[in-house]
């Protein structure tokens, strides 16, 4: 077994001593404000031990690395019916790309990008005002990590809701489209919101263990989505989740994992352990610039490729 804390210590020596860190989300306010400076990571293995250095336990919006967890509701409200509202096709494209949607009538490629997280939190928004499916997605999360403290940064999401311009009219094409059934306002305060989840490190690596032990939570004994199901969650991370530098992400780093704007990345290896890094300056892609290169670390010097030493 490999010396983890030893690895991820040397892993955040070697960061600290970047000088090229990437720029971060200037386009919402509250997070161009983040010192770049800022590097955690967490370790968890599948029996539970923690291995962190650096930054875990500082909180960050985790943006995009939600939709994760409100696929993995959506799929628990709807099952396989929910592929007839988004693909599961890699876009190719930018995250916030509104010319595949008139290509495709609407259709988004994947449920990670802005359009596919949006027409899953109308699916979560059946039955429920948007409060509702809010309060249940934060129910959800602080489940999945054992851990009641979490909470929305509401500055985050006011931040977000008032510059959001792009994502007001991805929903409102989706709507045009006959894709969403609620209106595109209440689609997108749940949206906004989840995104707008702060987490730690240590937090996040604890909410994505069920993707690496099968569909259950070995640290609390419980049982999440089936084992077919946790696999094609990762499937998609694999493929879809760093949006049009997911190729990239998969040849260097070989793992299923999902980035988010504000610099954090939540990674599996199957069997073994979930990982969670933050570093808040990007790439020219959206996703972390050392975040991803601490993971292609990890895996190197782990072995933890899906696809093999």
């Amino acid at each position: 077994m490999h010396d983890l804390q030893a690895l991820v210590n040397d892993i955040q020596r070697e960061i600290a001593n970047h000088s090229k860190r990437g720029k971060v989300a200037d386009y919402i306010p509250q997070l161009a404000v983040v010192d770049p400076a800022h590097f955690g990571i967490a370790v968890t293995t599948v029996d539970g031990t923690e291995y962190v250095a650096g930054d875990a336990d500082v909180s960050f919006s985790i943006q995009s690395v939600s939709k994760v967890f409100t696929l993995t509701l959506a799929l628990g409200m709807v099952g396989d019916r929910l592929w007839n509202r988004v693909g599961r096709e890699p876009s190719g494209s930018a995250f916030n790309s509104i010319v595949q949607l008139e290509l495709e009538n609407g259709k988004p490629r994947n449920p990670f990008i802005n359009a596919g997280a949006i027409a899953v939190a109308d699916v979560l928004l059946a039955g429920h005002q948007p409060k509702e499916a809010i309060g249940e997605i934060v129910r959800f999360v602080r489940f999945l990590a054992d851990d009641d403290s979490i909470v929305i940064d509401e500055h985050v999401a006011r931040s977000e809701t008032e510059t959001g311009f792009r994502n007001f009219a991805l929903a409102q094409f989706m709507r045009s489209f006959g894709r969403l059934d609620h209106p595109a306002e209440h689609v997108l305060g749940v949206y906004f919101h989840h995104c707008a989840l702060a987490m730690t490190c240590r937090q996040l690596s604890h909410a994505g263990l069920f993707l690496a032990a099968g569909g259950h939570n070995p640290s609390t004994g419980r049982t999440v989505v089936s084992r077919g199901r946790a696999r094609r969650i990762n499937a998609l991370m694999l493929t879809c989740g760093h949006y049009d530098g997911s190729g990239d992400f998969a040849y260097r780093v070989g793992l299923p994992g999902k980035s988010g704007v504000g610099g954090g990345i939540m990674a599996v290896a199957p069997g073994k352990a979930s990982i969670a890094v933050w570093s808040p300056g990007l790439n020219e892609n959206g996703n972390s610039l050392l975040g991803s290169y601490a993971l292609e670390m990890m895996a190197q010097r782990t072995g933890w490729s899906i696809f093999g030493v």
